[in-house]
């Protein structure tokens, strides 16, 4: 495999969405310390080396998994180890939602990776499925996406999690009705801890969704 080629969702191991999860926490652990951004492990696979995608969300375990940061990168410009390090420090540090992550909350955080596909661009609605894709919405010099796990776990259509797209990119929740509108989909492996430094898993967003949101499929 060529070493600038993408890593995609579908060469993940879960030994190695495991280990990109410990090395989330790890960052984000180091840097709320000792302000010190880690290098890659020496251990880390060929393959994680090579160019990816991905975004970390942190959760406070103690408020029922509650949102405490989320942030990530849809462009593949550095080594996936790097972006998931990056992107675990920022979700820590400059989520503009949130106040910074301190040293006090890191033993009530879990940590969750989204290593994510290429976008592709969709012609019709009907592409979309819930449970399998993330949507990236572009309108001129604006974007914005929500990943596969969000309609999940509010239990939203196909309408509702293109309406909440457009809101999250900043325009009009219809946005997606316009022709100047352009709509991607991306796929994502899920990895995540079920409690803070405890088990690391994979999540099944099509299962989840056909459980938690059963009534919607009726």
């Amino acid at each position: 495999m060529n070493r600038n080629s993408v890593v995609e969702p579908s060469e993940i191991a879960l030994d190695e969405g495991i280990f990109l999860v410990k090395l989330a926490r790890k960052a984000i652990e180091t840097y709320i310390t000792n302000g010190v951004i880690i290098d890659p492990p020496k251990d880390t696979s060929e393959k994680l080396l090579r160019p990816g995608m991905a975004f970390v969300t942190i959760g406070s375990y103690s408020r029922n998994r509650e949102l405490r940061g989320c942030i990530g990168f849809l462009q593949p410009i550095t080594p996936l180890v790097k972006t998931v390090i990056h992107a675990a420090i920022a979700a820590a540090t400059e989520d503009p939602r949130f106040p910074p992550l301190s040293r006090n909350e890191l033993g009530d955080i879990v940590i969750e990776v989204s290593v994510l596909s290429t976008p592709k661009p969709i012609r019709n609605i009907d592409e979309i499925a819930v449970g399998k894709h993330g949507l990236l919405i572009y309108r001129g010099w604006y974007s914005g996406t929500l990943l596969p796990q969000v309609p999940v776990e509010y239990c939203w259509n196909r309408e509702t999690f293109l309406a909440e797209s457009c809101l999250k990119a900043g325009f009009d929740p219809d946005c997606w009705l316009d022709k100047k509108t352009r709509i991607y989909v991306y796929e994502a492996r899920i990895f995540y801890e079920k409690s803070p430094l405890g088990e690391i898993t994979e999540k099944n967003l099509e299962d989840e969704f056909k459980v938690r949101c059963k009534w919607l499929l009726d």
